[in-house]
């Protein structure tokens, strides 16, 4: 299971979402499990509801990958996802992997189509350099992009949370 913080890596079951859920945290991601074994999703969605549970989708390519970007099934991204939607889910977190940590510039495109063409809400993760990668997402906001996950560059401080913060409110 995840750690007390709740993050998505290595919750398995849908006790796992529950325990988790009860300590507090907003939202449960699932990631490798989902592809492995939906029913884990489909059940959390039934118990939980789809504020709560969304699904982590990590790709480089375009194809899906899993158990932390070892093991590539082959399956695209869409597929996934669209599978993911059907089950009922209503959000994912979209990690570009071949971006992720490299301070390269988040993959817009890719991320904007998905929210086009599965109708999900979608929250971008993975290379974002600069304050110009939340303002080109925001340019999505109406399309389904949602939010983004910033990681590297708070690290190395490019730029501040307050300043991030301030350029998602449109300022």
């Amino acid at each position: 299971m995840a750690g007390e913080n709740g993050s998505g890596g290595g919750v398995r079951s849908v006790d796992d979402v529950g325990r988790l859920l009860d300590l507090g945290v907003a939202r449960v991601v699932l990631g490798t499990v989902a592809v492995r074994d939906p029913r884990v999703v489909a059940e959390s969605l039934a118990r939980y509801g789809a504020e709560r549970v969304c699904v982590g989708i990590d790709a480089r390519e375009g194809r899906t990958t899993i158990q932390g970007w070892a093991e590539i099934p082959g399956v695209g991204m869409d597929v996934v996802a669209q599978q993911m939607r059907d089950l009922g889910v209503a959000r994912i977190v979209y990690t570009d992997v071949g971006r992720d940590g490299m301070l390269s510039g988040v993959n817009v495109e890719a991320t904007a189509r998905l929210a086009r063409e599965t109708r999900l809400k979608v929250i971008a993760s993975g290379g974002v350099a600069s304050l110009d990668d939340i303002r080109a997402l925001l340019a999505y906001e109406t399309g389904g992009i949602e939010g983004v996950i910033i990681g590297m560059a708070l690290y190395r401080g490019v730029f501040s949370l307050a300043e991030a913060i301030k350029v998602a409110q449109g300022g």
